[in-house]
């Protein structure tokens, strides 16, 4: 389904070439060539998603991405010459839908806009998934247990919205990053173990002895499939 885009790139040649793939797509596509305008313009227009490079003049795409995950929930993936794990721990936390490193192929950034937007949409039409005194909301985009609301991070978010909607099946941390964020190469054991274990401090009655979030010994994670007591 076509959508509205927005690309950010200040590399002019660049930002033309992923202009023509996705009008190609059939995409209605703007473009602009620093973080300053990408706020402005994502503000101004709301589109379904934004293309954003990290290196950006003015203001750079990572506090872009801060001020625009505080306006709203807009889908963002980020393009960037950095591909160290810090970075895309650091993406994933300001709430980076996917994360591509330079260089690409175009053809490759097309097909990650397409799965983006796929799952986005899925998300929003999407049902609340409960366990025990856990309640995950996708469309609201919101976590209660016993009635009050938790704080995560974006990345949390999905990782557990991702558990939620199969409750009981084990995922491996591999597949979590590819079902929670579309990513198909980028596979750091560490990326899942740490946001795994920011979610046990925040639902787990006891990070110790873990009642929602299991270990799946040389697998990985799942989410228990029935009630369990939070007092236990």
């Amino acid at each position: 389904m076509p959508a509205r885009i927005l690309v950010a790139e200040d590399d002019l040649k660049q930002a033309e070439l992923i202009r023509r793939y996705l009008e190609r797509e059939g995409h209605l596509t703007v473009v602009v060539h620093d973080g300053r305008e990408a706020i402005d313009e994502a503000r101004r227009r709301s589109p379904d998603l934004l293309v954003l490079d990290v290196m950006m003049p003015k203001v750079d795409g990572l506090d872009v991405c801060r001020v625009l995950r505080a306006d709203g929930d807009i889908p963002i993936i980020m393009l960037t010459a950095r591909s160290t794990e810090d970075d895309l721990l650091l993406g994933l936390d300001l709430g980076a839908d996917d994360y591509l490193t330079k260089p690409y192929n175009p053809r490759e950034l097309v097909a990650r806009v397409r799965s983006v937007l796929r799952r986005t949409r899925s998300r929003a039409e999407g049902e609340v998934y409960r366990v025990g005194e856990l309640e995950i909301d996708p469309s609201r985009h919101e976590v209660r247990l016993t009635g009050e609301l938790i704080e995560l991070t974006p990345a949390e978010f999905k990782i557990l919205a991702c558990l939620a909607a199969s409750p009981g099946r084990a995922f491996s941390r591999q597949q979590l990053l590819e079902h929670a964020f579309g990513f198909d190469h980028y596979v750091f054991d560490r990326t899942v173990d740490v946001h795994v274990m920011n979610l046990r401090k925040k639902i787990e009655p006891s990070a110790g002895a873990p009642a929602y979030l299991k270990t799946v010994y040389g697998v990985g994670y799942k989410l228990a499939d029935k009630a369990v007591s939070h007092a236990s």
